[in-house]
């Protein structure tokens, strides 16, 4: 057997063991990891009270979690440095590494600790120490000061500017919105960039997890910070320029402009625009070249992956002459093919959030797909000889397919079949399930608009919004975009479109997505269905609707009266709980089997109040049980 020695005069590090009997639980405060143990108490007390004046930002502990409960999140930074998982005495003090280390690779931390309220073991890939891991005492535990020079080795932002730039605080507007975990790595990772000089900065993001905020998030961090001062942030429509202008970029107020028609004014410093807009394909006409080279210090590129990054497109146009400008593309699906490339352009993504991911963490819904066979589809079809269309011309005998349909080739009974199915399907789960259908084209989508009617003369009697046509050429139906992604507003609840709500369009409403064209594109399909995986229902609202005044039930002759609502509709915009208004969150729902049936929580429970016959009643029934009682113990007594 090979034996080795300890060099002699080795201190040896030596740990008392102690029988389980004798380990103590520890008494848990809350889901922060705050422990009532004094001791404990004073190793944690330093790290979550300092206020971001300090410069030192919080220590996330418990599971994964990067914002303190119970503090006002205005005052922390939002930037998780280390994690801590934390068992009572009955484990290893050591037994919540593990499950540490796990939660710190997934929110790109290098610190992580376990601990039994003992003691701490360490494990540290930011190699600032000698040694990845190491036991502490409770007495022992890091400053934050300690903790954050870890963070910054590991994230390569040592120097005092680059410190400044990854350190600024986030935007809080008070309504309690935080960026979710994965937002929090994004913004993290793509200012920690800027902040080592990296200028080319790609993000891919699932469709529905919130890219447009990350990236208002990077802007307001890099904007504040003074790092960045004059930005610009592209899109190729014009309702995505309009959807993040009143939406995620609303709080840059009056220091933010679109620029439309060419129209160039240089006082302010957020630019929104189409590229299309800023290009001409005439180097004398560019309206990008009323700007300087060095007039822009941020570009931020939206589905990078539509404009492509060919060295002729439009918007490589722009950033070739913004070059020295730093440049950040956003897209769910980076377009890879033999002539385009996004990452030979911006370079490997700094992070990439999958669809896979969002689904499984929960802030996707997951999608079933339902496919259907029509026998034209299927077999292809073929004209009878001599077969004329419905203006009298010839139709060429050859076989078609699918890609001929609505293309070269209009089959009126297939389009009127593809409708009665979607309406079919609407009927048997919910007709006001909000649900988009792709055509091939403009004039496919307008047939398709006129089939789905026909289906549904009941619905469209009663509003002929219930389908509407929304397309890039027909302004009613653009006007009509904004309510059909509203979730509070009931109509459109069809919406047939060909290109226009492909891509970045916020429909957190749809629950169907019906493809009635030919998609040969991967990245086309991703994003289509991302149309349909927004996040699902997190709690359900409920409105204790009052009678009128006066009135003991409704009957036949006193009917519900619309107007009965109009205080609903009204709190319903800016809800919040009341007396009458409550919300559930859906796993209570699902714990007990479904059943919405739930009580008011605010109307208090009266108890019954007794007459005195009913409590004389009750005292004689009660002395007649006791008396019943002792005969009964008196004689198993005398037997006994």
């Amino acid at each position: 057997m090979n034996t080795v020695s300890l060099p002699a005069g080795c201190p040896l590090g030596v740990r008392a063991s102690y029988p389980p009997a004798t380990r103590i639980a520890l008494n848990f405060a809350n889901s922060s990891c705050l422990w009532q143990d004094s001791n404990m108490r004073i190793a944690f007390q330093d790290v979550y009270s300092r206020p971001q004046q300090s410069g030192v930002p919080c220590v996330a502990a418990g599971s994964a979690a990067s914002v303190l409960e119970g503090a006002t999140r205005e005052k922390f930074l939002l930037l998780s440095i280390a994690i801590i998982e934390a068992k009572d005495n009955n484990h290893a003090v050591g037994a919540g590494l593990r499950q540490a280390l796990n939660y710190a690779e997934i929110l790109d931390i290098p610190v992580a600790f376990s601990s039994d309220g003992d003691g701490f073991v360490e494990h540290d890939r930011s190699g600032y120490l000698p040694t990845i891991e190491r036991s502490l005492s409770i007495e022992g535990f890091p400053g934050p000061e300690e903790i954050w020079a870890k963070y910054k080795k590991y994230k390569g932002i040592e120097s005092g500017n680059a410190e400044a730039i990854a350190a600024h605080d986030y935007y809080f507007d008070g309504s309690g919105r935080t960026p979710r975990y994965y937002q929090q790595i994004a913004i993290n990772r793509a200012v920690e960039a800027i902040a080592r000089g990296q200028n080319r900065i790609l993000l891919v993001m699932a469709t529905g997890t919130g890219k447009t905020y990350a990236a208002f998030q990077i802007i307001y961090r890099l904007w504040k910070s003074g790092t960045k001062k004059r930005i610009l942030f592209l899109a190729d429509r014009n309702v995505l320029i309009d959807q993040t202008k009143r939406g995620d970029f609303k709080h840059f107020k009056d220091r933010m402009t679109v620029i439309r028609k060419k129209n160039i004014d240089k006082a302010f410093e957020i630019y929104l625009a189409l590229y299309q807009g800023l290009t001409n394909y005439n180097e004398d006409k560019d309206a990008c070249k009323e700007f300087s080279p060095d007039f822009c210090d941020l570009i931020v590129v939206d589905e990078c992956h539509r404009g492509s990054a060919a060295a002729d497109s439009a918007w490589r146009e722009i950033l070739d002459y913004f070059t020295r400008a730093t440049h950040i593309g956003l897209t769910a699906t980076p377009k890879e093919t033999k002539d385009v490339s996004n990452i030979e352009y911006f370079g490997e993504p700094v992070y990439t959030y999958s669809l896979r991911q969002g689904i499984e963490d929960g802030f996707l819904a997951p999608y079933k797909v339902i496919r259907v066979g029509i026998n034209v589809d299927l077999e292809g079809w073929r004209p009878d000889s001599g077969k004329q269309d419905l203006d009298g011309n010839l139709v060429e005998d050859r076989i078609y397919n699918v890609k001929d349909y609505d293309h070269n080739l209009v089959i009126d009974e297939r389009t009127k079949l593809v409708a009665r199915r979607v309406s079919e399907f609407l009927k048997k789960t919910d007709p006001f399930d909000k649900t988009i259908v792709f055509c091939v084209d403009i004039e496919h989508a307008e047939r398709m608009r006129q089939a789905l009617c026909n289906e549904n003369p009941d619905e469209v009697i009663k509003s002929h919004k219930y389908v509407m046509r929304i397309t890039g050429d027909e302004e009613e139906g653009k006007r009509e975009l904004d309510n059909f992604i509203n979730p509070e507003e009931t109509y459109p609840v069809i919406a047939t479109t060909s290109k226009l709500m492909t891509t970045g369009v916020d429909a957190q409403t749809c629950k169907l997505i019906v493809l009635d064209s030919n998609i040969n594109s991967m990245t086309e399909f991703k994003q289509i269905i991302g149309r349909g995986t927004r996040e699902p229902t997190k709690e359900i609202w409920y409105w204790e609707h009052k009678l009128p005044e006066g009135m003991k039930a409704y009957s036949k002759t006193k009917p519900m009266q619309k107007s009965e609502f109009e205080s609903l509709k009204k709190w319903w915009k800016k809800r919040k709980e009341n007396e009458q208004a409550w919300k559930v969150a859906i796993e209570a729902i699902a714990g007990n089997g479904y059943n919405l049936d739930i009580k008011n929580p605010h109307v208090p429970e009266f108890e019954h109040q007794y007459s005195s016959a009913e409590l004389l009643a009750m005292l004689h029934d009660s002395f007649r049980k006791s008396d019943a009682l002792l005969e009964r113990l008196k004689g198993e007594l005398e037997n006994g």
